[in-house]
């Protein structure tokens, strides 16, 4: 398992975290227990009933829903320093989708009743909804993509989200943990249509590909191809 100083070091790279008071901040990691999953295990499944606020510490899980035939919509990927599931428990509603391990995970969880007890204090339950306000804008510009935009400005979007999730620090270049597959996946198209935008992006110098990864070289200049 992680060890503590490492385990701070990792949750003070996202920005929301280490915005909230030290108390807090304590209070969270004190409570909350490390759960390790397997490469292709399920956190949670769609209609569980939560039973915590997780944060990732290491590798990748999966957040996607099925339909009723069994085809998979993959909603987003996230990484080390990520945390995640506060709306099952703000509502005290059923699981709305999948969490699966991509790879080894380890994972904080933060029980359910604690969560409640932070949330009677002002300065966290203004944070969370600082982190739900920031979530629903971005969920209304994957909506407003699917409309009104290009499919590579779709794509440019969904990589720079993707970025955003996986190094919140400044700078140009950020690596994306994500396989051709799952984005085509997340865009609802064709690997075909796919592979024929990265393959202009890596042409123009914006990004360079590897294996289950995508390198982003320089943001503004995607950023710049988004309203396109």
């Amino acid at each position: 398992m992680t060890s503590d100083d490492n385990l701070m070091r990792i949750l003070l790279g996202d920005p929301w975290f280490a915005a909230l008071p030290a108390r807090d901040r304590k209070a969270m990691v004190v409570a909350s227990e490390q759960l390790r999953l397997r490469p292709g295990e399920m956190l949670f499944r769609k209609g569980d009933i939560p039973t915590g606020f997780y944060a990732v510490i290491s590798g990748s899980v999966k957040m996607s829903t099925l339909s009723e035939g069994g085809r998979e919509a993959i909603l987003i990927i996230l990484d080390a320093a990520t945390w995640f599931g506060e709306i099952s428990l703000i509502d005290s509603q059923p699981r709305t989708h999948d969490a699966t391990a991509l790879d080894e995970v380890e994972l904080l969880v933060l029980p359910p009743a604690t969560f409640a007890a932070l949330m009677q204090r002002t300065a966290f339950a203004a944070a969370i909804a600082r982190m739900l306000a920031r979530r629903i804008r971005l969920l209304y510009g994957i909506v407003e993509d699917g409309g009104l935009r290009s499919v590579r400005a779709r794509v440019a979007r969904r990589l720079l989200l993707l970025a955003d999730v996986a190094n919140r620090q400044p700078g140009e270049h950020v690596l994306v943990k994500v396989t051709q597959e799952s984005l085509a996946m997340m865009l609802g198209i064709t690997r075909q249509t796919l592979s024929k935008e990265l393959r202009f992006f890596r042409v123009s110098g914006l990004i360079r590909l590897a294996y289950g990864k995508i390198e982003i070289l320089m943001q503004n200049k995607l950023s710049a191809l988004c309203d396109k």
